[in-house]
């Protein structure tokens, strides 16, 4: 699931400033061009910064050796495309690889049988960085540029969560043997993070303290383009509205039942009357789970599961509170109850400035991705097939200024309100590919996909490199969080008890 809110740039510069003075941001004079969706690259500004260390080339160089391996983990979990809390053969996968390498994994962490964790190193600093692995149904697809079923109703990777787990995983063995040779002090912990699409796993992770004392965590996502994120995703609750009333014959005695459905009704009418009076940012969007059976029997249960969204946590406490008061008056109305369960939900991201132009600096050293022509004309012909324009993949940087908001919730959100939290988005599928959907699966399995797995791995290790070897830069990354954060203590939506983990 992509993200996307502006930052406080003043704030950033501030903290940044004084940090370049001691540790200026690595990155190379030859700057590549950031290229637009459908316009030439443009240039960004160069600027002569230091050579990189010896450890991060280094760290470079492993996901290079290992890129074939990583290609063939990220191909399997692609061909096992399997849905949230259902990943058994995928987090497997990855946890048997990472054990492999070195790594002390930890498994079913969490309650979730499908999260682990994957430890190496010991001391401080503690740099994590995060996998994700799960599916979504009904997007089988082959690594075809038109739409072609692999196995007809199946899932399929349409968010490329099989290149972000393989990635991210890839960037810790990089660490891992930086740390291993003695030329990086501290610990790596790779978390390997299921139910990203439905039912939050990081939350679950993030609620049970498996986030705690962590100096910073990284992640990525597959997209159209690549960027060091400087925006933040909205924050949401999950409820279920449940009505009961009492059944009756609806021909030969309506007057005695109290109707679920009525209350139903008159329940999501105002929900729909109150869009007029919430905040433009503000999204509420809902579906009827149970609304009676059969027309004779006046229905004594009714259900409506809603999301309620916006970029800010706190209005999305306000739109509860409205809510919980609509489903109160809608019982009265009617002479039912009404039930309001808060089934999960996820934070904003907090935004950390001064880590997004760490990963600005290393993409830019690291330079553009480099397409054969087949590639393009594998990306443009998906284009083609959705009715885009066939501009082919996007190769460079986006400016980390003007980067546009959308919409669309995270469960990194939590996380980034635990440990400061560093997040790059990296070309995998075509500019303005339809997301969720068979584009994504196509070059998810192929050698698109490939690509920009690898760059992020790349990108990601690079970075960590910079925090493990500048105790300045990990402590501005630090300084901007605390700053932010504030007095705000995380608290997870998520209920108590154990994950709702399917019994199949």
């Amino acid at each position: 699931m992509r993200m996307i809110q502006a930052g406080n740039p003043a704030l950033v510069a501030a903290l940044v400033v004084g940090w370049q003075a001691i540790a200026p941001l690595p990155a190379r004079a030859d700057v590549h061009a950031a290229q637009a969706k459908t316009t030439p690259a443009v240039v960004q500004d160069s600027q002569s910064l230091p050579e990189p260390s010896p450890a991060k080339l280094a760290a470079v160089g492993s996901v290079e050796r290992h890129a074939r391996d990583l290609e063939q983990l990220s191909d399997r979990i692609w061909a096992y495309a399997e849905t949230a809390l259902r990943e058994h053969r995928s987090a497997a996968a990855l946890a048997d690889y990472a054990e492999k390498q070195g790594f002390r994994v930890q498994r079913g962490v969490a309650g979730m049988p499908t999260a682990f964790t994957a430890t190496f190193g010991q001391g401080r600093p503690v740099i994590g960085v995060m996998g994700e692995y799960d599916a979504l149904p009904g997007l089988s697809q082959k690594a075809l540029p038109e739409k072609a079923p692999l196995e007809p109703g199946a899932a399929g990777h349409g968010c490329g969560h099989n290149l972000f787990g393989a990635a991210s995983l890839g960037a810790a063995i990089a660490i891992k043997e930086q740390i291993a040779a003695g030329s990086l002090r501290g610990t790596v912990i790779f978390f390997g993070t299921p139910a990203e699409e439905d039912y939050s796993g990081k939350v679950y992770m993030a609620r049970d303290g498996l986030f705690d004392g962590v100096d910073a965590v990284l992640a990525w996502h597959p997209s159209d383009e690549t960027q060091a994120d400087m925006v933040s995703s909205q924050a949401m609750v999950d409820l279920a509205v449940e009505f009961r009333g009492r059944a009756a014959h609806a021909a030969s005695d309506p007057w005695n039942g109290r109707s679920a459905v009525d209350a139903l009704e008159l329940f999501t009418h105002g929900v729909n009357l109150m869009r007029e009076h919430v905040r433009p940012t503000s999204r509420m969007h809902y579906t009827i789970v149970s609304g009676g059976d059969v027309p004779n029997v006046i229905a004594e249960y009714a259900k409506v599961w809603i999301w309620l969204r916006d970029w800010k946590r706190q209005e999305v406490e306000q739109l509860l509170a409205r809510v919980k008061l609509l489903a109160s008056g809608a019982a009265q109305m009617t002479e039912t109850t009404a039930a309001v369960t808060v089934q999960g939900g996820s934070w904003e991201v907090l935004v950390n400035e001064t880590g997004a132009r760490l990963l600005n600096a290393n993409l830019l050293w690291l330079g553009p991705a480099v397409y054969t022509e087949q590639e393009q004309a594998f990306a443009k012909q998906i284009q083609r097939s959705t009715g885009v324009p066939e501009v082919g993949m996007f190769a460079g940087v986006k400016p980390l200024e003007g980067q546009a908001q959308e919409g669309g919730s995270t469960d990194v959100g939590d996380v980034s309100w635990i440990a400061p939290t560093l997040h790059v988005s990296v070309a995998t599928a075509p500019v303005d590919a339809p997301w969720h959907g068979w584009p994504v699966v196509a070059t998810g399995g192929m050698s698109i996909g490939h690509k920009g797995m690898l760059r992020a791995a790349r990108v990601l290790a690079a970075t960590m490199v910079d925090l493990y070897e500048q105790p300045a830069a990990l402590a501005a990354v630090q300084a901007e969080f605390k700053a932010k954060r504030g007095d705000v203590e995380y608290v997870s939506y998520v209920p108590p008890g154990p994950p709702p983990v399917p019994k199949d």
